[in-house]
């Protein structure tokens, strides 16, 4: 049976097949170019008021050379003052039906084929989840902080032929993965992530058919469950 990842990496994280890759030529270009990046990453933060979208999402097992394949719809809504003001839900339509809502601090995870659903506050959850969690709502010099300079710049179609540049950002402090991978749109909308860790396993997430400043019902954030739903703590 396919076990889903914990939900703070689930949220974060935004698989394709490229179609062709451009190198840069120079030094001085590719600091431009990422500089530009930045700036459109910037923008489209601050810009942005919901999110709605198609999520897919690839795990790959490094030593069975073997991947699990996930798809579901998310919705998110930032909020002021970092991840723990923001608003998730995700729910995954195959292999399995599970639901993630993230509001207000806390989480929920409901099974529904276990009949239990998982309650935790997302600020107990430390490790690599959180760095992947927080690049939703992380601005570009906070990027720079955390990861400082991009490395391996190109431009890359993705499968839709959605256009994309890549860019790869390594942790500057000790962290539990090697590092991230990002692909950004013409609008600065990381549409995709790859976090590889220090094993070679990976975790690519990718957002397809993308939807913003959207109304989203509030109750989208809230679980309506009956009462013989077991509540397990996270």
């Amino acid at each position: 049976m396919k076990k889903l990842v914990p939900p703070t990496v689930i949220a974060l994280m935004l698989a394709a097949l490229v179609a062709f890759s451009l190198p840069l030529t120079s030094a001085k270009a590719q600091a431009g170019l990422v500089s530009s990046i930045y700036t459109r990453m910037q923008r489209n933060q601050q810009s942005l008021k919901t999110l709605r979208a198609n999520i897919g999402m690839q795990k790959y097992n490094s030593q069975l050379r073997d991947k699990d394949e996930y798809n579901g719809m998310i919705f998110y809504i930032p909020g002021p003052g970092g991840s723990r003001a923001s608003m998730l839900r995700l729910e995954w339509t195959s292999p399995q039906h599970e639901t993630l809502t993230v509001a207000n601090g806390a989480y929920a995870l409901y099974r529904p084929r276990l009949g239990t659903v998982i309650e935790g506050r997302t600020g107990s959850i430390h490790g690599r989840d959180n760095d992947v969690l927080a690049l939703l709502n992380m601005s570009a010099s906070q990027l720079r902080t955390r990861f400082g300079d991009p490395e391996d710049y190109r431009q890359e179609t993705l499968w839709g032929g959605v256009w994309t540049e890549h860019m790869k950002v390594t942790p500057k402090t000790a962290a539990s993965y090697k590092y991230i991978e990002l692909w950004i749109d013409k609008e600065g909308m990381p549409v995709q992530t790859k976090m590889v860790e220090k094993n070679d396993d990976a975790t690519t997430v990718r957002l397809m058919n993308i939807e913003k400043n959207q109304s989203i019902p509030m109750d989208q954030f809230k679980l309506n469950l009956d009462s013989n739903v077991k509540r397990v703590k996270g």
